[in-house]
């Protein structure tokens, strides 16, 4: 089976899914994912019945769901209805059943804290902290951490003082500085990290992630003076900015003798430890 369509467990049943490397998704099949909380010996009819019943959901369908090749109970490899993440807690959302209910419930919960988080910000460092915490990161990486996402924020405001637009465009620029220090895409750079959906610079070690925020450091004080307007200028800048964090990342090599970018990711630090 390819790598890109899978089968998962959920609940010891068969969920389908596949990975949109261009989107960078994971895509679920909406009728396993049905199948499994509703417990519906007739899914489709199931599936017809909410979306009549939840107008919402029926009139935005086309838009929540998309034909994806997946394997079939034959063997084949059809089209058929999935939704990426998003889409799929919508969808649960119109699932009465007690099995849907743990995850209506999370995402009652996550939206009151999203609530706090806007009125106290400091609380999302706490959340923060306690999740890296839980997920095995040392306190000195979490501090870094930490200290990128306040980085990355003064570069974020100064983008928007310069006319860039949010979302593609910051992703744009984002690849252009990347690609200046590490002299790998983003895309690129999550491969050689065996990463999917997966937060980059959560994968990054100490000094991956020190280089990236002078990378960023550095492109919103030239930014500062330059002044750059829109995009295109916008890029000119970045790549400086990157050259600065790419100097520093060849002289470090040079005394080290040793690759700054790599491809150890978190798991593979975390079992580069258990096995030590």
């Amino acid at each position: 089976m390819s790598k890109r369509n899978k089968t998962q467990l959920f609940q010891d049943q068969t969920i389908r899914t596949h990975w949109d490397e261009e989107k960078e998704l994971w895509y679920f099949s909406v009728q396993d994912i049905v199948r499994v909380l509703s417990e519906s010996k007739d899914v489709k009819q199931y599936i017809k019945k909410m979306k009549s019943r939840d107008s919402e959901l029926g009139n935005n369908w086309g838009t929540i769901c998309t034909p994806v090749k997946m394997p079939t109970s034959d063997g084949k490899i059809r089209q058929i209805q999935a939704s990426d993440t998003k889409g799929i807690f919508r969808i649960i959302q119109s699932i009465p059943s007690p099995k849907a209910e743990p995850f209506k419930k999370w995402l009652a919960q996550v939206g009151a804290e999203r609530v706090e988080e806007t009125e106290d910000p400091e609380l999302a460092f706490d959340r923060a902290m306690a999740t890296y915490l839980k997920k095995g990161y040392s306190k000195e990486w979490i501090n870094q951490r930490l200290k990128s996402i306040e980085v990355r924020k003064e570069l974020a405001d100064e983008w928007q003082e310069r006319g860039v637009k949010e979302g593609l465009e910051y992703a744009i620029l984002t690849n252009e500085i990347t690609q200046a220090w590490a002299d790998k895409s983003d895309k690129d750079y999550k491969k050689l990290k065996g990463l999917k959906k997966q937060n980059l610079r959560d994968n990054m070690s100490n000094l991956e992630l020190v280089l990236s925020m002078l990378a960023e450091a550095s492109t919103t004080e030239i930014s500062k003076q330059q002044q750059p307007d829109g995009l295109e200028e916008n890029r000119t800048v970045a790549r400086k900015g990157g050259t600065v964090a790419k100097k520093a990342r060849v002289e470090i090599e040079k005394q080290t003798g040793k690759p700054v970018v790599t491809d150890k990711s978190m798991d593979s630090r975390r079992l580069g430890v258990e096995n030590g």
